[in-house]
């Protein structure tokens, strides 16, 4: 299924199968694009779905989730990434992407190359493929805190 591929941009041409690679690759096109519509037609409604990432941290529920891309979105950097390095594998209802993104974190004054272990799940809901959860890291703490930096103005604590 992804074999020709070797990166997710969101600008590659879609199969047109309503495949799980297509939404896939709708996921890039509309994040990297900082679409709300796009992303909620991407994301399985209501309060089932769920993400953790370093920047949107523990989210669940589509609304949660939407808050958080809102903040990324309507903030001072313009995160743009990639999904490279992926394996991908699943059924006639489910659908896992586990991968690596790259891409860059971009202010008027800073830029940073981001490098961001990911994987994205994705379940055929009403014969539509959703993504029902992501978990992305950054195994690299100096590049965490920047990155946590330029979107926050500092790096998180960490929870007692």
């Amino acid at each position: 299924m992804t074999e020709h591929l070797t990166e997710i941009t969101g600008r590659e041409n879609m199969l047109g199968d309503g495949g799980a690679l297509d939404a896939l690759i709708g996921f890039y096109r509309a994040f990297n694009a900082g679409d709300l519509e796009a992303l909620a037609a991407n994301w399985a409604d209501g309060d089932k779905p769920s993400m953790d990432n370093p920047i949107g941290g523990i989210r669940r529920g589509w609304p949660s989730i939407r808050e958080g891309y809102a903040k990324l979105f309507g903030g001072k950097a313009k995160v743009q990434v990639a999904f490279h390095d992926f394996s991908s594998q699943g059924g006639d209802d489910w659908h896992l992407f586990v991968g690596r993104e790259r891409g860059r974190c971009v202010t008027a004054d800073r830029s940073i190359e981001l490098r961001i272990r990911t994987t994205r799940w994705f379940t055929r809901i009403d014969g539509v493929w959703r993504q029902l959860h992501h978990h992305g890291s950054i195994e690299e703490p100096a590049l965490l805190a920047a990155y946590q930096e330029i979107i926050f103005g500092a790096p998180l604590e960490r929870p007692a």
